[in-house]
């Protein structure tokens, strides 16, 4: 599943290709959606915003798309009209006199009006969405040592949308990686200084991510490894996916563990219990 990352650079390509600019023609690929293309031709888009791994495209007549992608959706820009080759099925087509955004294979669409938006299920739960709103480290800490979050596992934690917006699972692998914390702590197990590179690896990993394509190792060792012929998943990540692999730190063998079903990656000498 694309992470907070992957669905901001998406949004970014999205609101390029339509923001300020009139829709001409609009069409939903289900039947309880096809009432608002009415609506929405004609309208403007007046931007497009994330909220963790959904997505916000906003109109100047009051009303919202709300999408998610899920597993397999994915968006595509295009020249007007000049549809792809790909057996995906088209969900939303948005266009405009340039251009066409195309969101393929997703099932979770919505169209709300703007008042409706903070009330929508998955919207009302998330939690803070670093890539677009404003997020202090102050605020992070507060709530890694809140009542609310402090005595559950760190990898279940995570992954948790209503804890921090667009964790998946390789920022949840790295994440703990940077600051030192062993898969099966919790907050309150572990030091002040652990729940400090938390926090700062929450942000910066998230941001990095979003500027370097998913990148998340430090970008001179990746640059260096790219250089000596490694591929993109040998460089891409500090621990993510490097299974037997050297430790970028310490040399130490990477190690891989299923946590809450799903797989986490630790280096068993940088991350000690």
């Amino acid at each position: 599943m694309p992470e907070g990352p992957e669905i901001r650079k998406a949004a970014d390509a999205v609101e390029k290709a339509l923001k300020d600019r009139e829709v001409l023609d609009i069409s939903f690929a289900f039947e309880t959606l096809e009432g608002y293309e009415d609506i929405l031709t004609g309208a403007t888009v007046t931007g497009v915003d994330t909220k963790g791994k959904a997505m916000l495209t906003r109109f100047d007549n009051g009303y919202t798309i709300y999408s998610h992608n899920q597993l397999y959706g994915k968006w595509m820009i295009r020249n007007a009209y000049n549809y792809p080759k790909t057996n995906r099925q088209l969900r939303l087509a948005i266009h405009n006199e340039k251009k066409s955004a195309l969101l393929y294979s997703a099932s979770d669409i919505e169209v709300l009006r703007d008042e409706e938006v903070p009330d929508h299920p998955f919207i009302r739960k998330v939690g803070p969405d670093i890539l677009s709103e404003t997020v202090t480290k102050e605020q992070l800490r507060e709530r890694y040592t809140s009542k609310r979050f402090f005595r559950r596992r760190w990898t279940t934690l995570l992954l948790d949308q209503s804890f921090v917006a667009g964790i998946g699972n390789y920022l949840r692998s790295e994440i703990l990686f940077l600051a030192g914390i062993h898969p099966s702590l919790r907050p309150i197990d572990s030091t002040p200084q652990q729940i400090e590179k938390a926090t700062e690896a929450t942000i910066t990993l998230m941001e990095q991510s979003y500027r370097y394509k998913g990148i998340t190792v430090d970008p001179d060792i990746a640059e260096r490894m790219k250089a000596e012929g490694k591929t993109r998943n040998q460089y891409r990540h500090w621990v993510f996916r490097r299974s037997f692999q050297p430790c970028h730190i310490c040399r130490t063998k990477i190690e891989k563990m299923e946590a809450g079903n799903r797989r986490l990656y630790y280096c068993p000498t940088c991350q000690a219990l």
